[in-house]
């Protein structure tokens, strides 16, 4: 077992994850009320790292992470290291793979809040941050329990975008996914099995944990 990188990729996830979630919160609340005719073309943008292939998504991070470009260099100077195939590197592409499964559930969530209830607190006085904190927010948080699980778990699974990005650099940017691959690369088997098993059972529970929030959600919304 390879535990150097089963806690680079619980490191990598919690990471992805404390960065995505704030700012998915912001973005969803936004989505789930505006109507603005821009919409439908910034959920299409924040929808597409689901559909094109990591390799893609990796092809195109790796090029604005370059020496050459602007973030590169800045970066460089800064640190001293070059910005691909380093771990902060891996956190920025992380983040941008993941945007889909931190921001999609909670706009769902938010989107299942009835008008009524929005209008029913101003007309109470609230404030828009008062009704968010003591009202919108309690309702969706099923969907952000969803949101948050789903992120880390997937960010821990993660394959094509991190080999793309960060490669095979152990203790930097060899994740547990990688590592399975090198140790069926090295017909080591038995760690291959052992690593495989690991993630099968966190997607397992990620599943579970993800259906039982969004079961009472929907629970809590025809009881309402």
């Amino acid at each position: 077992m390879d535990w150097e990188s089963i806690r680079l990729s619980a490191q990598l996830a919690a990471v992805t994850l404390a960065i995505l979630l704030p700012s998915a919160l912001v973005v969803s609340r936004w989505l789930a009320v505006s109507s603005s005719r821009i919409k439908p073309w910034i959920e299409a943008l924040l929808a597409l790292p689901l559909v094109l292939p990591p390799t893609v998504l990796g092809y195109y991070l790796l090029i604005a992470m370059g020496s050459h470009t602007a973030l590169g260099q800045w970066y460089e100077q800064l640190s001293g290291h070059s910005l691909s195939f380093s771990f902060t590197g891996l956190v920025i592409a992380s983040a941008i793979f993941n945007i889909p499964f931190a921001v999609q559930p909670i706009q769902r969530a938010f989107e299942g809040i009835a008008p009524d209830i929005r209008e029913a607190a101003q007309c109470c006085g609230l404030t828009s941050w008062q009704a968010f904190r003591l009202i919108e927010f309690p309702l969706a948080w099923p969907g952000i329990v969803s949101a948050a699980v789903l992120t880390f778990a997937h960010t821990v699974g993660e394959f094509g975008i991190v080999l793309m990005v960060g490669g095979n650099i152990p203790g930097e940017t060899r994740t547990i996914s990688i590592s399975i691959y090198d140790k069926m690369q090295s017909f080591d088997l038995a760690s291959a099995g052992a690593m495989s098993l690991l993630l099968l059972l966190v997607s397992l529970a990620t599943i579970a944990v993800t259906y039982g929030a969004m079961n009472r959600l929907l629970n809590k919304r025809r009881t309402a």
